[in-house]
């Protein structure tokens, strides 16, 4: 043997699973070897066995999730509090905080009195704060849940918990597990797709991701200014011809490699150079918003070729019309510390005044089209904020904490009951204590809804049988119409 000579790093590359097993030696070793590379243990599911039919009768088709990210203050929304009032300027109580642990204030911090009026509103009663005036007009068909809390008190996990049901990144999305379970109802655009407005808090793929499922169900990136996905489009100089005579020699090679290797991630290659190739022609047409009448434009108050969230918000519509399953907008900018970054006074009317009308436009706009009863739509962010002021009490510096203790999140259509105000968070605003939903909960009924067991939802991945309700969650049937 001669020590100096270099190895064949091709002859290494070509190494297979499949033709080492064929060379590895006898014996218990070698058993031992195969039952590590068994295909169960990995993410390896069979052509064809998704998606899969729903396990029973679904109320709903589509979702429309409006993730407010940054966590937007339930205390000056949704849940007003007396107590506040009466005690503003005071010292946390002791026994409040005495187990948990703070983001940024210290538990000696002061409590603040939100500065807004609320009112109630409709046939249900319902309280809301004088930021949301569209919102009044739609309350008797939205449920509030207000006894929601998760654990995670930083944006990142608690961004990746509300979306993944687990607090580390590699896990897979919600939507990408109802891409895996139900598919899209359009051949020409994805199941799951993404749009992103506002700025502050970043936001990392990871919760749109497909984790160890196959990555043809990880979110779809669409944007509403500018070129709508990226790359699809031919390179300069190549037709439409001349790009299918080379996609098609793409699949060829891609489909020997596949023969040999039998990775099920090469198909999933394949069809995902496939759907590109089509939605050159079916997003620029699903995207032009400009074709919507005048008078839908303006419920909206959209401004078609701008980035915003109403705009997506009218593209959400769209979307779902063409059977897209589960389309998600992020907007960023609800994380009100206090000060020149993000403030109660300020920056709160401006999220507010980007959001309320739009997200109100589409669910009228739903119901009026007989598209609600089948769309469920949500709206929410990772946390709430502290019945604690952090900051100044001056209209520039005023803010809240990152709370995730008890907080409000809405939901409507989609099988949901609607006009009720489900659970409850205590004097303070600080934890939930009456029908509380943990974010499992949550993922479990939104499941239900489709037509999905969450116990039976599962992908075997290094020798588990993973769900996105991991090892919990309910239905939670007082949401159920």
């Amino acid at each position: 043997m001669n020590p100096n000579a270099q190895p064949d790093l091709t002859a290494v590359r070509d190494v297979t699973r499949r033709r080492f097993l064929q060379h590895c030696g006898t014996g218990m070793g070698a058993l031992a070897l195969g039952s590590l590379f068994n295909d169960k243990l990995f993410a390896a599911a069979p052509a064809g066995s998704y998606p899969i039919r729903p396990h029973f009768a679904p109320k709903a088709k589509n979702i429309i999730y409006l993730f407010q990210s940054g966590g937007p203050s339930h205390l000056d929304l949704f849940d007003p509090k007396p107590e506040l009032v009466k005690r503003n300027g005071q010292t946390v109580p002791a026994e409040l905080v005495k187990n948990i642990r703070l983001a940024q204030i210290g538990k000696d911090a002061k409590l603040l009195a939100s500065p807004y009026k609320f009112a109630q509103h409709g046939r249900s009663g319902v309280w809301l704060s004088e930021l949301l005036p569209h919102m009044r007009t739609i309350v008797d068909d939205v449920c509030f849940v207000q006894g929601f809390y998760s654990e995670a008190f930083n944006h990142d996990p608690a961004t990746i918990f509300m979306n993944t049901g687990a607090q580390l990144a590699g896990r897979p999305a919600m939507g990408s597990w109802f891409s895996y379970g139900l598919g899209s109802e359009n051949k020409d655009l994805p199941a799951f797709v993404v749009l992103m407005t506002g700025v502050g808090q970043p936001l990392t793929n990871a919760s749109w991701g497909s984790g160890f499922l196959p990555t043809v169900h990880q979110g779809v990136t669409l944007r509403s200014q500018g070129e709508p996905v990226l790359f699809v489009n031919n390179p300069a100089g190549m037709g439409s011809q001349r790009r299918r005579q080379s996609l098609d020699a793409l699949k060829d090679l891609n489909q020997m490699r596949y023969d040999v290797m039998k990775d099920p991630e090469i198909q999933t290659r394949i069809a995902s150079y496939e759907m590109a190739y089509r939605m050159q022609t079916s997003v620029p047409e699903v995207m032009d918003i400009s074709k919507e009448p005048a008078g839908m434009q303006e419920a909206y108050n959209t401004t078609p070729g701008r980035a915003s969230f109403a705009n997506n918000c009218l593209l959400a519509r769209r979307l779902v019309e063409r059977g897209v399953r589960f389309v998600q907008l992020y907007h960023r900018g609800w994380d009100h510390h206090g000060g020149p970054d993000g403030n109660l006074v300020f920056d709160l009317k401006k999220r507010c005044a980007e959001t309320d009308q739009p997200a109100v436009a589409l669910v009228k706009d739903l119901k009026e089209r007989g598209l609600l009863d089948e769309t469920l739509v949500i709206w929410g962010g990772e946390f709430g904020r502290t019945p604690m002021m952090q900051g100044a009490l001056s209209a520039s510096q005023i803010g809240r904490d990152h709370h995730p203790h008890g907080y409000t999140i809405w939901m409507a259509g989609g099988g949901i009951k609607p006009g009720t105000v489900y659970g409850q968070t205590d004097d303070f605003g600080f934890y939930a204590i009456d029908k509380k939903v943990h974010v499992h909960d949550l993922h479990a009924t939104i499941l239900h809804l489709f037509g999905m067991d969450h116990l039976k939802l599962t992908y075997r991945f290094q020798g588990r049988d993973f769900r996105l309700t991991d090892v919990h969650g309910e239905v939670v049937q007082g949401l159920l119409a």
